[in-house]
């Protein structure tokens, strides 16, 4: 059973590369309550991929999150301020919508 759940969003861009990365992490209990970390990545106001790992513990999960931010952070990808975040959903969930 999941006792508090992990989100993370970080961000990574670089105009002269026409880079605009995004990388969406979270750690969530699966209908029978087990840890499931799910990634969701791919260029910003696009849908992206999405890839699901269950776990046995909670622990186990947290452990592989804890990991996928270091190696993120080592990448050059970072945490964007709250209001921006929630407007950049806002907007992509419309997008995602129209479509």
């Amino acid at each position: 059973m999941i006792t508090q759940r992990f989100h993370l969003y970080v961000e990574r861009t670089d105009a002269s590369m026409n880079m605009a990365r995004f990388y969406a992490i979270s750690i969530e209990p699966d209908l029978f309550g087990e840890a499931c970390l799910m990634r969701r990545w791919g260029r910003i106001g696009t849908k992206g991929q999405t890839m699901i790992q269950r776990f046995d513990t909670e622990r186990e999960a947290v452990v592989q999150f804890l990991d996928l931010l270091r190696k993120k952070r080592q990448r050059g990808y970072s945490t964007i301020s709250c209001n921006r975040h929630a407007s950049y959903r806002a907007c992509h969930q419309v997008k995602s919508s129209a479509r």
